[in-house]
């Protein structure tokens, strides 16, 4: 029994009642209009115009319903005052014009059909109203005679109607215990209001299916494109950190002896940190939804500069390549490098010196790379206990970004001595 009587002492119940009596005080304008009617068939009966009246209110409701803007300040509000979650409403299009999202971080809902499921919103705003009324004014009439019948304001005695039967109230302590009935009704009608829109609101004003679809690709876009910063940020920071230790180590060995090359691993290490800088700052930019710059682009004609720096770390590398190169562009050649890129990072980190070979070869069928480094127990440029960690996640990240260009990789031991690194992926016009 004292769980009935949770309700009625919960603020967030009026809260809710209060919404539905605002929803039939903002139904108010359009009676006039509803009223056209009723006078134009003035010879009609009574009770003819007064359901023509209802009906043309009811009409003019729905109408208001179908605006985009009506669904949005009621799921605002249905969520402060009834206290549901509702996801914010997809952008609706027309679909005489269909536009296919981008696949940007923080990117907008994806537009839904014009008018999917619209009548969901009207529908919910006549209930909205007619609860509203319903409730304000049976709540009404029972907080004045909640109010009245005790004090004896009435002046004499008091009928309490109902199912034809009459109970009347002479005063005393039966008119306390009346005026106390009438306020837990009052009450308890708006706990039924607040109830009944908190049960209806998920189901009327909560997304649709196409919504639901809509929801479901913009976290897929969302997704995806985190993986996908997450990959450029591992290959540019990864390598970058692998030739930077390397290059430090070089130049502190020799800088007594040759300066001119220690010079000159320090101005490789600063020149690849300010492009992993840039790199790191738009990944950022987008992760916290600002307006990051123009992304940095590293594209097959940034190759040769990725080999110099390798050079400077003290690798041996034997390029090979053939084709047009420069032919190769957009998201074809951006990925090719990011591959090369962190091919040669494993190769660095992990092989056993001796040279590095990298081959590529521009077809117009397809785009071959190749990297093949030397493995084995001896000490390498990068090899040492403990010194470059893995995370594992570098394969596993290739194989995915190969997989979405629908290109085929080979990875693992060339021979006893030998790493090999092969992926072959399709050249396409709209590359």
């Amino acid at each position: 029994m004292i769980r009935g009587f949770r309700p009625l002492l919960r603020g967030s119940t009026y809260a809710g009642a209060l919404f539905a009596y605002c929803g039939a005080l903002a139904s108010l304008p359009l009676l006039p209009f509803a009223l056209l009617p009723a006078v134009v068939w003035g010879s009609a009966p009574e009770g003819v115009r007064i359901v023509l009246v209802l009906l043309v209110w009811a009409a003019l409701v729905g109408v208001v319903g179908l605006a985009r803007v009506t669904r949005r300040a009621l799921v605002v509000s249905a969520r402060r005052l009834l206290r549901v979650p509702l996801p914010d409403p997809a952008a609706g299009r027309r679909p005489a014009s269909p536009t296919p999202p981008a696949p940007a971080l923080g990117a907008t809902t994806p537009a839904v059909p014009w008018g999917a499921d619209r009548w969901r919103t009207p529908l919910w705003l006549l209930l909205h109203v007619a609860l509203g009324w319903t409730g304000a004014l049976a709540s009404g009439v029972l907080v004045i005679a909640g109010l009245t019948i005790p004090g004896g304001w009435l002046r004499g005695d008091v009928g309490l109607s109902l199912f034809g039967r009459t109970a009347r109230v002479t005063g005393g302590w039966q008119s306390w215990v009346v005026g106390l009935g009438c306020v837990l009704l009052a009450a308890a009608v708006c706990a039924v209001v607040t109830g009944v829109l908190r049960w209806s609101a998920p189901r009327l004003l909560g997304p649709s299916s196409a919504e639901r679809l809509a929801l479901a690709a913009e976290r897929e876009l969302a997704l995806a494109e985190r993986n996908r910063l997450a990959h450029e940020l591992h290959d540019s920071i990864g390598h970058t950190l692998t030739a930077a230790t390397i290059q430090a180590a070089v130049a502190g060995e020799v800088l007594s002896a040759d300066p001119v090359a220690a010079r000159a691993a320090l101005r490789s290490i600063e020149e690849s940190t300010r492009a992993a800088l840039e790199d790191l700052d738009y990944v950022l930019g987008v992760l916290r939804e600002e307006k990051a710059g123009t992304a940095p682009t590293r594209t097959l004609a940034d190759l040769p500069e990725l080999l110099d720096r390798l050079r400077h770390a003290g690798a041996v590398v034997e390029p090979e390549l053939s084709g047009g190169l420069a032919q190769v562009q957009g998201t074809l050649s951006r990925a090719a490098y990011r591959i090369l890129q962190e091919g040669l990072t494993n190769a660095l980190r992990h092989g056993a010196g001796g040279p590095i070979e990298v081959r590529v070869v521009a077809a117009p069928e397809a785009l071959e790379l190749r990297v093949v480094n030397r493995i084995g127990a001896g000490p390498g440029i990068g090899q040492g206990p403990g010194a470059f960690p893995t995370s594992g996640h570098g394969l596993p990240g290739l194989a995915e970004r190969v997989r979405l260009l629908h290109g085929e990789i080979e990875a693992g031991p060339d021979g006893q001595q030998h790493w090999r690194l092969a992926v072959r992926l399709p050249v396409r016009v709209s590359a």
